[in-house]
């Protein structure tokens, strides 16, 4: 039976059970790492397309959002406590529901780290093409090369979005060769973003062009735009969930935290209350300053984010400062109110920070692949590493290739939904494998317990469920049609080749590290 091939938890901890960790992270140390690791596109790229769907009410969509990802981030931090090995929530499904759901998992992480590269590659793309060409170089890129078709939600005149194929290609090469991202590098790029967002709240809350006025209606949309619509303020939320996708690092270092009982919960809920913070008032000075109502259609509803009639509204000329219609929202909304200069310096911030995180996507993407072929799920030529780079370059290269091509095509609105359906569905996993886990087996040693476990847990699976219901509908459909091909892929091959359904049963997470050890000293967190 499909559902009786549970990989024994025991085998999967005996390579964890090898390695001491030394406990020396405290409250603060999560906290500010958590901070750095969410921190990124969402918050930069996002915002215009979380203003489409909910206008002023995009504050209330950050607060939604973030409070789902609070209880989602306390079961991940119990189960990523007790079984701190690769594979994520693939590798917990496996011990807790069996293959045949790890696998549903696995196909679904695939899905959300090679849907988010492509999103961060076109939120690249924004700020390279209105920051770096417009504005420095004075180079106006044609309307062809610089988004996806008008019919795919595009520009119009745009054919394909090529800046966004050549950084997504270009971070491919530069992981299949080997690079490595050093600690010092993102604690750079980290301090480059919330400098970014600190000087854009300073700038944004106290200038004359703040109105309490632009807040009004606050809920153009209303608060539930309807089943598959995508829009209001919980349509919002389910977007502007990627920009919180991230806290994942914080609970995966629960094994290094001193008292993880106390300090892994508040690094947790800290890192994201801060974040939260920073997102509501980066929203009001955005909105504040220059407004932020959506472009509605004739019926009253807001025109779809990142829809071929919403790109057409926006090349119109009384919406060209719209706040709605930028590709880089925030060094817009700067230079709108009189500060291009700094405007300008924070979408360089944007530029040089987010290709990191494409890379940290990338790379979680291979060792997800990684992890299912050598349980024999996927054929083990995907993960053949080269033997000159020691990277796992089959599997990046095609991954690269595929992250390029949905970066070409589509814009970024879209592919945030899409990255999301993934993303809540294995979030929802975690939470029912920590609830099983629980029942199971009461006494296994657990370094952190989510508190309110009985609550927490079902809020979260609540929580996931409820995002997902409030996605546009096209997006909703990805994920069970992307499903279907996995279990098509997994019947065809992966049920007759699994390792454990041959009675082999291996450890093979730690073979991991002889993959480029220098990479994953990159938290994968660190990207949206």
């Amino acid at each position: 039976m499909i559902f009786g091939r549970i990989k024994p938890l025991d085998a999967i901890l005996a390579t964890a059970e090898k390695k001491s960790l030394h406990r020396s992270l405290g409250a603060v140390q999560l906290m500010l790492f958590g901070v750095g690791c969410i921190i990124g596109t969402g918050i930069f790229v996002l915002t215009a397309a979380g203003a489409q769907k909910a206008g002023p009410g995009l504050m209330l969509a950050f607060a939604i959002a973030g409070a789902i990802c609070i209880v989602a981030a306390l079961c991940y931090a119990e189960i990523a406590a007790m079984i701190p090995v690769a594979g994520s929530a693939y590798t917990y499904t496996y011990s807790v529901m069996g293959e045949f759901l790890a696998w549903s998992v696995g196909w679904a992480l695939v899905l959300e780290y090679a849907v988010a590269a492509s999103a961060v590659s076109v939120g690249w793309s924004g700020y390279f093409t209105g920051t770096i060409l417009n504005e420095f170089m004075g180079v106006e890129l044609p309307s062809y090369l610089a988004g996806a078709p008008l019919a795919l939600g595009g520009i119009p005149g745009g054919f394909v979005n090529l800046p966004a194929i050549v950084i997504a290609l270009l971070v491919t090469w530069l992981l299949m060769i080997g690079t490595n991202e050093s600690a010092r590098v993102n604690a750079v790029l980290v301090a480059i973003k919330v400098t970014a967002l600190t000087a854009f709240i300073i700038l944004t809350l106290p200038a004359e062009e703040f109105s309490t006025g632009q807040f009004n209606p606050f809920l153009p949309a209303g608060l539930f735009g309807g089943f598959g619509s995508g829009v209001g303020a919980v349509g919002a939320a389910a977007t502007i969930f990627f920009a919180y996708v991230g806290f994942d690092a914080v609970s995966t270092a629960a094994e290094e935290t001193r008292n993880p009982q106390k300090n892994v919960p508040i690094g947790l809920i800290g890192s994201l209350l801060i974040c939260t913070i920073f997102y509501i008032l980066v929203a009001a000075g955005a909105i504040g300053t220059i407004g932020g109502q959506p472009i509605l259609g004739p019926n009253g509803i807001p025109f779809p984010a990142g829809s071929e009639e919403l790109a057409r509204q926006c090349a119109l000329p009384q919406y060209a400062g719209w706040l709605v219609c930028s590709d880089e929202a925030l060094a817009h909304v700067l230079r709108q109110i009189g500060y291009s200069t700094i405007g300008n310096f924070l979408g360089i911030a944007a530029f040089v920070a987010l290709p990191s995180v494409i890379l940290v996507l990338l790379f979680a993407q291979t060792r997800i692949f990684f992890v299912m072929s050598r349980d024999g799920l996927l054929p083990e030529g995907l993960s053949k590493i080269h033997p000159k780079w020691k990277t796992p370059y089959v599997v990046t290269a095609i991954t690269g290739m595929v992250v390029a091509f949905a970066a070409a095509f589509l814009p970024v609105g879209k592919l945030a939904d899409i990255a999301n359906a993934g993303t809540l569905y294995a979030f929802m996993m975690v939470a029912i494998a920590v609830m099983l886990l629980r029942r199971k087996e009461p006494t296994r040693h657990r370094p952190f317990r989510t508190p309110f476990l009985m609550l927490i847990g079902p809020a979260t699976v609540f929580g996931c469920l409820f995002l997902f219901f409030n996605l546009p509908i096209e997006a909703m459909l990805v994920l069970p049609i992307w499903g279907v091909i996995g279990f098509v892929i997994y019947f065809a091959y992966g049920y007759r080749k699994s390792h454990l359904g041959q009675g082999i049963v291996e450890v093979h997470e730690s073979e991991i590290q002889d993959i480029d050890p220098a990479i994953p000293g990159v938290d994968d967190a660190d990207r949206i």
